[in-house]
């Protein structure tokens, strides 16, 4: 509708400052043509966008301009009143920040997007088996911290205990934050090298004055993926080949770090080749299916699945369950 790309290009150029037709029209997904027509109605309607000749000019609005909200149609609202809060540590500015969305709406439209997102339910702390999603437990001072660090381009200094390591003191240039299926962290750069930290064994952080060495521009999920993608593929990582039953190929695909190969058996069992980070990560994945899958390589493996499977057989053997000799 063209009322919410005229609200649109008000909002990208509040944001963004002056910028030409054809930055706007690729924004916009339209023809210049059109941005110029949008122009000329804004401008008609009262809203102060002025043209800026020259090399560097373009379109902007007269500084200390601002709009209301009225102008968010009802996906949008009710995409703003669903969406989560708690991510890294800003759930009490999102709810604050819902509210004066909430009161900016007219009555009717404020009424009407109330009863919508009470019918959506964004993430529930519970599945229909009744497990709890696991979350981040991090301390709100920390996480205000490693924050403040990222958004201002301070120096951090962080207290990180990695796993099977004493925790030690690190000093780093924070580039950004990521959240992935309730998990945070921290991507950052130490002595130059990429790191990245996982928010929940962060115990102590620290921002510092000295400004961080970092890129002036990034792009963040460009960067998760390229980090995804070298952890991976790299490192000392252990190779499992696999038959399991297709039903639950997406419960093991889930847990591997990469699928390397698979195909279909003639008895109709699907062979995966799957890459873990160790013998521990492949052992835990693997014994959650039980029977429905068998390793077929390496040995150390299958050796560590038998030994496990034969201490839970002695567990529940014919001798009865402990205590049973008392109460006879």
């Amino acid at each position: 509708m063209r009322a919410d790309r005229l609200v649109s290009l008000v909002l990208l150029l509040r944001s963004r400052g002056r910028m030409t037709a054809p930055a706007l029209a690729r924004e916009l997904e339209v023809s210049t043509r059109t941005v110029l027509r949008d122009i000329e109605a804004l401008s008609t309607a009262g809203v102060p966008v002025y043209a800026e000749r020259g090399r560097h000019g373009g379109f902007a609005l007269l500084p200390g301009f601002r709009t209301e909200l009225t102008g968010l149609n009802h996906d949008e609202t009710l995409a703003l009143l669903t969406s989560g809060a708690g991510t890294f540590g800003l759930g009490p500015a999102l709810a604050s920040a819902l509210r004066k969305v909430a009161d900016a709406l007219p009555e009717s439209h404020a009424a009407a997007a109330g009863d919508r997102a009470r019918r959506l339910l964004h993430e529930p702390e519970t599945d229909l088996l009744e497990r709890r999603r696991t979350r981040d437990d991090i301390p709100a001072q920390v996480m205000a911290e490693i924050r403040r660090a990222v958004v201002t381009g301070r120096r951090l200094r962080i207290h990180y205990a990695a796993a099977g390591t004493d925790p030690r003191w690190r000093t780093v240039d924070p580039i950004g934050l990521v959240t992935a299926r309730d998990q945070g962290y921290l991507l950052a750069l130490r002595a130059g090298e990429d790191r990245t930290y996982k928010l929940s064994r962060v115990l102590t952080a620290e921002a510092l004055d000295e400004p961080a060495q970092r890129p002036e521009a990034v792009d963040l999920e460009r960067v998760w993926r390229d980090r995804g993608s070298r952890f991976r593929t790299g490192g000392d990582q252990l190779v499992v080949a696999v038959r399991v039953d297709p039903d639950r190929r997406a419960e093991l695909t889930d847990t591997a770090l990469a699928v390397h190969a698979e195909h279909l058996d003639p008895d109709g069992r699907l062979c995966l080749e799957l890459a873990f980070q160790d013998l521990r990560h492949a052992e835990w994945a693997l014994w959650q299916l039980g029977a429905a899958a068998a390793v077929v390589s390496p040995q150390s493996l299958r050796g560590a699945l038998r030994e496990r499977a034969a201490a839970m057989a002695a567990c529940y053997g014919d001798q009865g369950a402990p205590g049973d000799s008392d109460q006879k």
